[in-house]
């Protein structure tokens, strides 16, 4: 039985339960929910869809306060009716894969997560020889991706793109909008959950349908997944891809950078009139159509809209936060964006589907130094200035597979890792693969753009993004497409500082001298 999301649910009820945990700082963060000054929250969420009897959507253990944030925060309901709505013709994993066989000898790798990264990461490692198991429980694509086009052919996936525009379109005021210049697609969930799928049957994955409780490593060296109702899965090695909330099966750097969230609401809605030109797709529309003041105002909480002409009446609309400290409540964005399209004049006539948008972006890196791998977003690649990720994990699958499978292939023992710092070494590898100094470089850069967005209000980020585009084409379309070494990021940072009106070069000064972040991206360019 499904649960169907919020147009059919009758009702929704989160009960917190929240016992104390030891923090990993020293002190916490408060919160402006029941889990103030806590650290491990049990959330139990049940949904009612249709006439169909309650299911518990979700019942879930954090590590501490910042994997409950990254699993949703105070906007956790919301996210958990995302994660849980209908199948629609996406397989199940367990009709097409063998089971993973309990009990009957030790398996190569372990992956945990079946999202796309999931999905690539053990068919690629599958394709290498390596006896694959994946873990996690079969949840449906229900996000709606975006990619530009030709980064998604270049990954074979051309065919999973169900629409493309041919050029996208951002406006920052009433001035003349700006064209990217470049192709953007719409990602069928379906076609791409049934090629990653497809993938993984061709090159022998198993699966099992189960949420993973932890992993411990065993005095052989072997890690011992542990999973629901006590069954134990042996592995030479695992690999956590099971989203940001990650904590308590990895380890991550401490006093790290906090992590903060992209919100957004969307509806794909038929229309009356569209007001934006089908062939194109928006960006960002960061035109105020409101001109009022909310409890949070525009001025306080920037926000842009984001839209898919699907055809001349068929829209994808979607409000979104770029990024806050505190997650953007959906229901704010909601409201801003029903405002927004009836100051627009856009008359509604059929709605046909809600989508919860949440994306942790920013935080610490994983703990490089650790046996258990990670990949996607529990391993922190989630850009931090705009919060794309898929297209680095299914882009980066394939090499980091190759190191895996160099790892287990070269020269170990096929029954066990070697136990100590020699298997803590075997894992740097990867880990360094995964990040390389470059890769830390970039990140800092990233982090630094990020929490200058933070810091800005509605017209500072108009400034900043006229700013932006006046810079030589190659450097925002490279900073979009996420193709600027670090080299050509300093050379972008200076260019932006010379063409910035003084406003905002005062801006750029005091942030990079005052915020943690500017001092952060100094060190890692001197040491990394």
């Amino acid at each position: 039985m499904e649960c169907v999301g919020a147009r059919n649910y009758l009702a929704a009820m989160a009960v917190y339960k929240c016992p104390t945990w030891r923090p990993r700082r020293k002190r916490l963060r408060n919160y402006k929910q029941n889990c103030s000054a806590v650290s491990s929250c049990r959330l139990s969420v049940q949904v009612r869809a249709g006439n169909d009897s309650s299911c518990v959507a979700v019942k879930e253990d954090f590590a501490d306060e910042e994997d409950f944030v990254k699993a949703g925060g105070s906007e956790i309901l919301f996210v958990q009716m995302q994660q849980y709505k209908g199948r629609g013709e996406q397989s199940r994993l367990a009709d097409k894969l063998s089971q993973i066989s309990i009990g009957d000898g030790i398996l190569d790798l372990v992956v945990i997560g079946c999202g796309p990264a999931g999905l690539a990461l053990a068919a690629e490692s599958a394709k290498l020889g390596l006896n694959v198991g994946l873990i996690g429980p079969d949840l449906p694509f229900t996000n709606n991706y975006g990619v530009w086009e030709d980064e998604f052919k270049d990954l074979g996936l051309g065919g999973c793109i169900e629409h493309v525009w041919q050029d996208t379109i951002v406006y920052l005021d009433d001035k003349d909008p700006v064209l990217i210049g470049r192709a953007y697609g719409r990602v069928s969930r379906h076609l791409l959950h049934e090629e990653l799928l497809k993938r993984c049957v061709e090159s022998g994955v198993s699966y099992l349908s189960s949420k993973v409780e932890r992993i411990v490593e065993s005095t052989n060296g072997h890690s011992l997944v542990e999973c629901e109702s006590n069954v134990v899965i042996p592995c030479r090695l695992a690999t956590v891809a099971s989203g940001a909330a990650s904590g308590k099966l990895l380890q991550y750097e401490v006093g790290g950078p906090r992590v903060s969230v992209q919100t957004a609401y969307g509806v794909e809605v038929e229309v009356e009139n569209n007001p934006y030109d089908p062939s194109l797709m928006v960006f960002m529309d960061y035109r105020d159509y409101t001109k009022q003041k909310d409890q949070c105002s525009e001025t306080e909480c920037p926000t842009f809209l984001y839209a898919m002409p699907m055809s001349p009446t068929r829209v994808f609309f979607e409000e979104t936060c770029l990024a806050s400290k505190d997650a953007m409540p959906f229901d704010l964005l909601k409201k801003k964006l029903m405002s927004r399209l009836e100051t627009m004049g856009v008359r509604v006539l059929k709605t046909y589907e809600e989508e919860w948008s949440y994306i942790p972006v920013g935080g610490s890196l994983p703990n490089t130094e650790q046996k258990n791998l990670a990949f996607g977003a529990a391993a922190s690649m989630v850009h931090p200035a705009t919060g794309y990720s898929v297209v680095r994990s299914l882009s980066e699958a394939p090499k980091y597979a190759s190191v895996i499978a160099d790892i287990l292939k070269g020269g170990h023992s096929k029954n066990m890792l070697t136990y100590g710092r020699y298997s803590e070494n075997i894992s740097m590898q990867a880990w360094n693969t995964l990040w390389p100094k470059e890769r830390k470089r970039q990140r800092a850069f990233f982090l630094f753009g990020l929490a200058l967005i933070l810091e800005l209000d509605i017209e500072g980020i108009r400034t900043f993004f006229h700013t932006f585009f006046r810079l030589p084409t190659w450097m925002w379309q490279g900073f979009l497409g996420s193709s600027l070494s670090s080299a050509d990021l300093l050379l972008f940072a200076l260019y932006m500082f010379v063409i910035a009106p003084n406003n905002m070069r005062m801006c750029l000064v005091r942030h990079l001298l005052n915020d943690p972040s500017g001092a952060n991206m100094v060190r890692a360019y001197l040491t990394a």
